[in-house]
């Protein structure tokens, strides 16, 4: 098994600067994940991970070793992209043969790593099959089979899941997690997706324009984000944000000092008076199990609720919400968390 660090990690295309100075250690056998929106760098960082974009500035080192000057195909790594790439022509089993015969292996070899594949990812019934044959959840496995034959030291994955409906992409995250688990290698998942990353990562790596905001478990970015930005990526629907200023003095005297901004997410909302704010409801999503409540608060400010339960609420319904203590979260001027 391997590890992976990276260290002032920079790429720029002209003025344009896609990733700044990053830095950041994938534990080995750890299921690492760069989480954050379109256009924040981390596919160009797991590229340039892969040996697939040219380093700026800075260095990647696995096991220890620099890799910099190293070739992509001598990294020991493999990389499952968001398209499946597969070729329409050749048999399931053609394609995961393919890359294996480029590297001269023996027929033998070739076999033995196809079947354990198939097994390992239970596609053992359409290796015969062409890819037109196959539906989205099926082709992804293959790709990911394509990986899996090689033996790599280490999983790359590009947004895998994002071509498949919202049912497959439940299915699929729980499966990748399995074979994780089976396989014990190290991997490293970018996708944008915060439910993915929460329920599949060891350690998440949370990027926004090219910087790292915060690295950490997935409850630990959770229970303490470390700023605006991962507090409001982090859950859903997102944490509410209301400006200190607007706030009823019983909430103020709770804030510690320096405080600008007052978070709670909409689940530690209920419906009660301690700690109250005030909430026009302006529309109503019921769930069945969970009932969302959607308005305005202090200052026109928008507040959300998650309630898990349904509800009697009508839209435009003045109701109070209050929240714990222990629920609260303040940020600074700068949108920096001041909750140790």
């Amino acid at each position: 098994m391997s590890s992976i660090e990276v260290k002032n990690l920079s790429k720029s295309w002209g003025e344009i600067e896609a990733v700044k100075d990053v830095s950041f250690v994938v534990p080995e056998k750890s299921f690492t994940v760069l989480l954050g929106p379109s256009g924040c760098g981390k596919s160009t960082l797991l590229r340039m991970i892969a040996g697939l974009e040219v380093i700026t500035s800075g260095s990647i080192l696995i096991d220890d070793t620099e890799v910099n000057n190293i070739s992509a195909s001598k990294r020991g790594l493999a990389m499952v992209f968001q398209s499946y790439a597969l070729y329409p022509h050749m048999t399931v089993r053609q394609n995961l043969a393919f890359g294996l015969e480029n590297l001269k292996l023996d027929k033998v070899e070739i076999d033995q790593r196809i079947i354990k594949a198939a097994k390992q990812l239970r596609m053992e019934d359409y290796l015969k099959r062409k890819p037109g044959q196959l539906s989205g959840g099926q082709m992804q496995r293959v790709a990911i089979g394509r990986a899996i034959v090689r033996e790599p030291s280490i999983y790359l994955f590009d947004e895998p899941l994002s071509n498949l409906d919202a049912e497959l992409r439940v299915a699929t995250r729980v499966e990748l997690k399995a074979l994780h688990a089976r396989l014990g290698n190290t991997m490293v998942y970018v996708t944008h997706d915060q439910i993915e990353a929460m329920t599949m990562a060891d350690k998440i790596v949370v990027m926004h324009d090219g910087i790292i905001e915060q690295i950490g478990a997935p409850l630990d970015l959770y229970n303490k984000p470390a700023n605006l930005f991962v507090a409001g990526f982090i859950g859903s629907p997102k944490m509410n944000f209301l400006k200190y200023s607007s706030l009823p003095e019983k909430i103020k005297k709770l804030a510690p000092k320096d405080a600008f901004t007052f978070g709670v997410r909409p689940e530690h909302l209920t419906i009660k008076e301690e700690n109250s704010l005030p909430l026009m409801v302006r529309s109503i999503e019921q769930l069945g199990s969970d009932s969302y409540l959607y308005g305005e608060t202090i200052e026109g400010q928008e507040l959300s609720i998650k309630l898990n339960n349904q509800t009697e609420i009508t839209s435009k319904q003045s109701v109070n919400t209050g929240f714990n203590l222990s629920d609260m979260h303040w940020f600074d001027i700068n949108g920096i968390s001041l909750m140790s």
